[in-house]
């Protein structure tokens, strides 16, 4: 789950077996089947809507807006969906992790494994005990992560 859930007024995400359910800061909702996920393009974090993807400094002390930039088939189209931020305080690299295993697992065709909560927390569990600090090691942490 993505977001300040589930206090009135807040817009926040889960993932569901059958597919990403949002509700939106004016109590809409709706459920986007994994089924129509193309591609993860990123995940931008700040205060306002960022323009071009950035961490800025209040999603590292929570409470921060988190857009997560997705393009989705049936029909085609660039989806930005919002989420509130948590009141948690997360690290750049928790940020850099999340961001990473969303999408490599959606860009790799394997979106439905988000709606899989066993599966989901054993690959996050394994990512909040590793602190890569290069690319290259945080492609092999999410890989890891994945084939759990």
């Amino acid at each position: 789950m993505a977001g300040n859930y589930p206090q009135p007024g807040r817009a926040w995400l889960e993932f569901r077996t059958d597919g990403l359910y949002q509700r939106t800061r004016k109590a809409e909702e709706q459920v986007i089947p994994w089924a129509r996920f193309m591609s993860f393009n990123r995940l931008t974090v700040g205060a306002k809507y960022p323009s071009k993807g950035h961490y800025g400094v209040r999603a590292l002390f929570g409470g921060a807006r988190g857009y997560l930039h997705l393009t989705l088939r049936h029909p085609y189209e660039d989806w930005v969906v919002s989420f509130d931020g948590h009141p948690h305080r997360y690290t750049l690299t928790d940020l850099v992790l999340f961001q990473a295993l969303l999408a490599s697992t959606i860009n790799e065709g394997e979106a439905h494994k988000l709606g899989d909560g066993d599966w989901l927390g054993r690959a996050v569990a394994h990512l909040t005990r590793e602190r890569p600090r290069k690319a290259r090691r945080i492609r092999e942490a999410v890989q890891e992560a994945r084939r759990l």
